[in-house]
């Protein structure tokens, strides 16, 4: 069964109960109101008949017959047994109540008895004398309002449901309109995988959010297929010209025979210069594609003494190029994937150490979850600063120099995915500075 069957079905059963019920709640209220307006008339024709009953018997003269007569014939008296006494009028049934009310031990009382194929409505009325007035009223009228009355309610309320069940489905078809066209993109979408496809959003309603969160979707989707294409390319391009290089390399090796041993060691270290450069990129690239880590591999980590064993093992590679560290890190402690926060600030110190003078002094501080480190080179120029965290953009200054564009992008990348931020800018006595921070544990 469809959503919209269910939501028409639902909806006639729900009207159908409430007019059920208030059919059956009004055919009750209306039947005790036709009731008390028998009763009614009993006590005002009783009124005429009480007085004629205590002086005598009903059918002892004119006078009283006259007046059962206009009362509507059905009048008797019984006695304290239950006896009718009145042997003149055509008796009926006696309730139960009246014995009570001959007795004296009630003022009147009300039943129905049956009187051949009909109904009778009795009222019994003390006369004081140990007998009791009995004055009846045929209910045939009534009985048939009543059932014009059920069946008037039953049309109703049988018309009820059935309107019921077409406003059901008008109403689920109009609501679910968005539903459908919603349903309708996701189909479109999931045959031709058109991400640029929209859902048209009209009102401010559920369903109207639901549209807009399914755009949102959609486009972060295309976002993402966008910058993974952009990805490929950028690391497609990047890779030829390694690739270009060593294949170049390997051909010339396969005549060392015609080398002479400088060169041939010098295409040596240059063919394994660029399969580690190629291996670098490689890691990049699979780095920058990881996405955010898993809430598995986070945990609480002293960033202090990340930084201080990041450097330790940086210093190799310093010293080689003549270039010192001065540190100053604080204990603070902060949540991530420990291997990712040292591979970011591995980027952030193997940067500072490209870009400083022989002899430089790289400065690295850390306290209260940030990390900065500055180099005392040439600086970034202003139009680059905007740029130096995009993937595989290199500055025209840095074409020249070993990289792939990706060490600032990676750690962008991964200070973003744990909740910090990073900034690169100048500082006033020279060089580069670069900071990233994240939310100290307290």
């Amino acid at each position: 069964m469809t959503f919209r069957a269910r939501i028409s079905l639902a909806t006639a059963v729900a009207v159908g109960f409430t007019v059920a019920g208030l059919a059956g709640a009004t055919f009750l209220v209306l039947s005790r109101s036709l009731t008390r307006s028998v009763d009614d008339t009993l006590r005002a024709r009783a009124t005429g008949l009480f007085k004629v009953a205590q002086a005598g018997s009903l059918d002892a003269t004119d006078e009283a017959r006259t007046e059962v007569n206009r009362a509507g014939g059905l009048a008797q008296i019984v006695n304290a047994a239950g006896t009718v006494v009145t042997p003149k009028v055509p008796p009926f049934t006696v309730p139960p109540g009246a014995l009570e009310v001959a007795q004296g031990r009630r003022g009147s009382s009300f039943g129905n008895v049956g009187s051949g194929e009909r109904q009778v409505r009795v009222l019994s009325v003390d006369l004081g004398n140990g007998t009791a007035l009995e004055l009846g009223l045929q209910l045939d009228e009534l009985e048939r309002d009543l059932q014009v009355l059920a069946l008037v309610l039953g049309l109703v309320a049988g018309g009820g449901v059935v309107l019921a069940v077409a406003m059901g489905w008008l109403v689920a078809r109009t609501a679910l309109a968005p539903i459908d066209r919603l349903s309708a993109a996701i189909d479109g979408v999931a045959e031709t995988a058109d991400l640029s496809r929209r859902v048209q959003v009209t009102g401010r309603d559920e369903l109207a959010r639901l549209a807009t969160d399914f755009n949102r979707l959609l486009a972060a989707l295309e976002q993402s297929r966008l910058l993974q294409a952009q990805l490929i390319a950028d690391a497609s391009h990047e890779l030829r010209t390694p690739l270009t290089s060593l294949r170049t390399n390997i051909e010339v090796l396969q005549r060392a025979d015609e080398l002479d041993p400088a060169d041939r060691e010098a295409l040596r270290r240059d063919a394994l210069a660029q399969v580690d450069e190629l291996t670098k990129l490689v890691a990049d690239v699979v780095e920058l594609a990881r996405g955010e880590a898993p809430e598995a591999l986070r945990e609480e980590i002293e960033l202090g003494d990340l930084v201080s064993t990041t450097v330790a093992r940086a210093e190799l590679n310093a010293r080689a190029v003549g270039v010192s560290f001065d540190v100053d890190v604080a204990p603070s402690r902060v949540r991530g994937a420990p291997g990712r926060l040292e591979r970011a600030v591995a980027n952030l110190l193997d940067n500072a150490i490209k870009w400083s003078p022989p002899g430089g002094t790289v400065e690295v501080a850390s306290s209260a979850g940030g990390v900065t480190v500055r180099d005392h080179g040439p600086g970034i120029p202003d139009a680059d600063l905007s740029k130096v965290f995009d993937r595989f953009y290199r500055a025209s200054a840095a074409r020249s120099m070993p990289g792939s564009g990706l060490g600032l992008a990676i750690v962008r990348e991964v200070i973003e995915a744990e909740g910090g931020t990073v900034r690169a800018g100048n500082h006033a006595g020279g060089g580069a500075v670069v900071e990233i921070h994240l939310q100290a544990i307290p």
